[in-house]
């Protein structure tokens, strides 16, 4: 559909955007856009590595199933340095099924 637009269209579909939603507001929409990819990216390296790290088996045998709890909350943060969207995480409880 958008390879049949001739380039006179373009122009006044951008044109129509610009109207719509103003100057002032697009580069704000394309910066939250960004972010919003970034949080996206780095959500999906986080499951991945954590998919990761319980597909490797252990050869050794552990009878008390339930990790060690550490002191300190952690947090996951959408890009380096951004802190105004991270948030803490709580981990979840494994369930016994008998």
């Amino acid at each position: 559909m958008i390879g049949n637009l001739k380039p006179l269209e373009i122009v006044l579909i951008i044109a129509v955007i610009l109207l719509l939603f103003g100057a002032k507001k697009l580069p704000d929409m394309a910066r939250s856009l960004g972010k919003s990819a970034r949080i996206l990216k780095s959500e999906a390296k986080a499951m991945k590595k954590d998919d990761a790290a319980t597909a490797t088996p252990t050869t050794e045998t552990v009878e008390d199933p339930t990790p060690p709890q550490s002191s300190t909350a952690r947090t996951i943060q959408a890009a380096p340095g951004d802190v105004t969207s991270s948030r803490p995480v709580s981990e979840a409880k494994p369930t016994t099924q008998s």
